[in-house]
């Protein structure tokens, strides 16, 4: 028996069991949603969102490595929490006062974990108390100190401490003194196994008392930023979800007209939702921002299934069937379309697993395993339950409300979605070719669309969209602050390091020629480097920096450097090690510790880069010149990082789509040799999806959106959800061709009947992912668009590029060698 007829025969025996005995199945998939749900206690919430994405890349282990050996000056450690105080002036007694009785309130509470010691906070409050007042080593002594003193003494404390050694902000004037900004650092003292989740509960605490305390005084850190990343998880699925919800009322209950068919649709979204979520609990996938647009791209696919099963249905009942009868021809019409959708679907949704990035890769492994839930709960549940439904309907007389299908050949709208297939039937090859040059511009203009990956991203924006401010509760989203305060940071403060880059250099630094060797490719730097006047790279800080400076401050230190400087050009070229313990017995020994390790095998480089470099170009550079040294160096920061993160993303994009079009292509092709001998048809299939993403590609970069953690999935996410229009309206096309009529008429047939489900599905799935653009994170917005968008131009082209391509088809395919070939290897026995 040939495959085709092989797989035919299988499907009909499934659809056989399916409608012989629908209580059996009914049953059986309610046993299964039970035992799913119980995989929703299992499920975890990652709120670390772009730790997880920067976990395993190169730039990221050497960003690890600098800050566990080597005290970073602008960063604080994970178990400090950074008081932000702003105001017209942070530095008068008042304020001074205010901010010390915050740090005194934690100091007080023991589950705080503040430090013990003069250095648990470091804040100009605790600086100008112990400067008046050095035996004052309590927050609480400090405070007293600070009230009693008089403003003019504290404004000669400040100026004996001076603007440079005080964490203000750069609009620091000492005639005052005054600083509309500063920071306090409080640390923590933690015990072995201390996790995240214990430092954002210290910290959501300490933002407590802060907000408590007269002022703009506010806590800021990783376990406030993880806070926030949480929260808006459940803010944004509090939001968007019932606009998805009350969009698939409308539209449904306009496709369905009837409501105990719109209750059993809901019933199987309901349930696929419940499978694909406990499967996340118990595989351990953690759920993220990224995961939010899963149940939106699965509601998606079962809506395109839920309206093609009930509108097949009541198009064989118009034709006279009973209900048994009639569930059967429609189950067999389109059980294989079903089938073909859905192992397409997973080839784009799926493709997103080969990705490098943890976060895309889990998105690509629970869609695809969603998608074929949703496959199993509309083809074999939903046709089953309607089936008893209607029963039941039978034996208690209760009526349908509308069963007429949505479209056909005599209504108008039928005759709209047929217009093209009139219309391409004269000059199909001129409609081609048409398409496939407007396709070509459209994707040449948007390759050139940017790819980015930034924390802001994951973040609410600092002013929230009127639409989200005038909520009422309980859909009224949490107050957010950090994005607020990350601006405030880069704004005021000298600590913004996306405009500087490190090199981590591994070696031994007591040999002679380690200094010279980390000196060297100063000289001939990369573009994107900031440069002196002659020219040479000028690190912002390095053990070499810390050396000079220390010599110009200690005439004895500077003899000793002189006396070991064989080519007098400032940098000692032999008895490093003794240099090294002058230097860390020194003053500077601080200094000098944030740059090379106590072990002299590790050392840092911090360089400024050019504010006209772009982070590509500067990344870029920065890897070249990494090269120029001696030693092992290895180009990281945040910067050097994020840029790895966006090389990732660019790839996992583009291999994505490569991947997806390339099995479905080939899938189709096969699919279609074996089921029907025509395997071209599987090239035709591919041709409307192809155009649709050119299309895409192009409006992303006129709207200026760029592929991000989320929107690189897109491409190969269009291919899976696309495709489907295609296969349902050829699938559509075969049986009225097989029929006996000739390819114009059985395509306008196909589009004024499954036309009209086609355009139910594609309002419903664009309007309902388009729901997440009201999400509360940039990253999910622009993704809820584009999906929207690629949804309709997927449904357009399936309507407007699909007939002609047909057509062509139809007209040469007879005459192409290839197809006989394929026909013949893949029907056979």
């Amino acid at each position: 028996m040939p495959l085709g007829d092989r797989i035919e025969a299988a499907t009909a025996r499934l659809n056989d069991a399916i409608v012989d005995s629908p209580r059996r199945v009914v049953i059986a998939f309610l046993v299964l949603t039970v035992l799913f749900t119980g995989g929703f206690g299992l499920i975890s919430t990652e709120t670390d969102s772009t730790d997880s994405f920067t976990e395993g890349l190169p730039e990221q282990e050497a960003l690890d490595s600098v800050n566990a050996e080597f005290e970073d000056p602008f960063q604080p450690d994970a178990e400090s929490t950074q008081l932000i105080h702003t105001g017209d002036n942070v530095l008068t007694k008042r304020a001074l006062v205010r901010n010390i009785r915050v740090i005194e309130r934690v100091a007080d509470r023991e589950d705080l974990r503040l430090a013990s010691g003069p250095r648990a906070a470091a804040g100009p409050a605790p600086i100008v108390a112990r400067t008046i007042d050095p035996s004052a080593t309590t927050a609480a002594e400090q405070r007293r100190v600070l009230e009693r003193a008089s403003p003019s003494e504290i404004r000669r404390a400040i100026r004996e401490v001076g603007g440079e050694n005080l964490p203000v902000s750069e609009d620091y004037n000492p005639n005052g003194p005054s600083a509309s900004a500063s920071i306090t650092s409080l640390s923590h003292d933690v015990p072995s196994g201390f996790s995240s989740d214990d430092l954002t509960d210290i910290q959501t605490e300490i933002q407590s008392i802060a907000s408590d305390e007269p002022g703009d005084i506010r806590a800021f850190g990783s376990g406030i930023t993880n806070a926030e990343m949480g929260n808006v998880i459940g803010d944004s699925l509090t939001i968007v979800m019932p606009v998805v919800v009350i969009l698939l009322l409308g539209f449904l209950t306009v496709a369905y007209r009837d409501p105990i068919d719109l209750a059993l649709g809901l019933l199987a979204l309901l349930m696929t939702v419940i499978w694909t979520f406990g499967f996340l609990g118990y595989a351990g996938i953690p759920f993220n921002q990224q995961m939010i647009s899963v149940p939106v791209l699965l509601l998606a696919v079962g809506v395109d299934f839920g309206i093609h099963i009930i509108n097949r249905y009541r198009e064989e009942t118009v034709r006279g069937f009973e209900a048994t009868e009639a569930m059967r021809e429609a189950n067999n019409q389109l059980m294989i379309a079903f089938v073909i959708v859905t192992v397409t679907t997973v080839f784009g949704f799926g493709a997103n697993v080969i990705s490098d990035l943890t976060p895309i890769r889990n998105m690509g492994i629970a869609s695809a395993i969603g998608i074929v839930f949703t496959f199993l709960i509309f083809g074999l549940f939903l046709p089953a339950a309607k089936l008893e439904v209607d029963r039941l309907r039978d034996r208690f007389g209760v009526p349908e409300f509308n069963s007429a299908p949505i479209a056909s050949e005599e209504s108008a709208l039928g005759r709209a979605l047929a217009f093209p297939a009139v219309v391409s039937r004269y000059a199909p090859v001129a409609f081609v070719i048409v398409l496939l040059l407007s396709g070509g511009v459209a994707a040449a203009y948007g390759s050139g669309v940017d790819t980015s990956f930034e924390t802001e991203d994951f973040l609410p924006p600092e002013e929230q969209p009127a639409y989200v401010t005038v909520l009422p509760e309980p859909f009224a989203p949490g107050e957010y602050t950090v994005t607020e305060t990350i601006n405030l940071l880069e704004d005021r403060f000298a600590t913004n390091q996306d405009q500087s880059v490190k090199l981590y250099v591994e070696g031994n630094f007591e040999e002679d020629h380690a200094l010279e060797s980390l000196a060297a490719p100063n000289d001939d730097p990369p573009d994107a480097l900031s440069v002196t006047d002659g020219g040479e790279a000028r690190p912002q800080g390095s053990i070499l920096t810390v050396i000079r400076s220390h010599a110009d401050s200690d005439p004895e230190f500077a003899a000793l450097v002189a006396r070991n400087d064989l080519n007098d050009n400032g940098i000692p070229d032999r008895n490093l090690d003794r240099i090294y313990d002058e230097l860390f017995a020194s003053p500077a020994g601080d200094r000098a510790e944030r740059y090379l390790t106590e072990d002299r095998r590790s050392a840092q480089v911090e360089y400024a880069i050019e504010s006209d470099a772009t982070q590509g170009e500067a990344a870029a550079d920065t890897r070249e010149f990494a090269d120029d040294f001696r030693y092992e160096a290895t180009a990281t920061g945040s910067l050097v990082v994020f840029d790895a993160v966006t090389d990732v993303i660019f790839a996992s994009a583009i291999n994505g789509l490569i991947l997806a079009v390339g099995l479905t292509g080939v899938f189709l092709v096969i699919s279609y040799g074996a089921l029907n001998r025509k395997p071209m048809l599987g090239v035709v299939n591919v041709f409307p999806i192809l155009i649709a993403i050119a299309y895409l590609i192009g409006t992303m970069r006129l709207l200026g959106m760029s592929l991000n953690a989320l929107t690189a999935t897109i491409l190969s996410i269009s291919i899976g959800l696309g495709i489907a229009y295609s296969v349902h309206t050829t699938h559509r096309f075969i049986d009225e061709y097989n029929d006996g009529a000739d390819a114009h008429e059985a395509m306008v047939i196909t589009l004024s009947g499954t036309g009209g489900a086609l355009l139910g599905s594609m309002l419903t799935t664009s309007l309902g992912t388009g729901a997440l653009a009201l999400a509360i994170t940039p990253v999910l917005g622009d993704f809820g668009l584009l999906m929207a968008l690629s949804v309709t131009y997927s449904f357009v082209m399936s309507v407007v590029a699909l007939p002609p391509a047909v057509l062509l088809w139809a007209r040469y395919d007879e005459a192409a060698p290839f197809a006989g070939l394929v026909a013949s290897a893949s029907g056979g026995s």
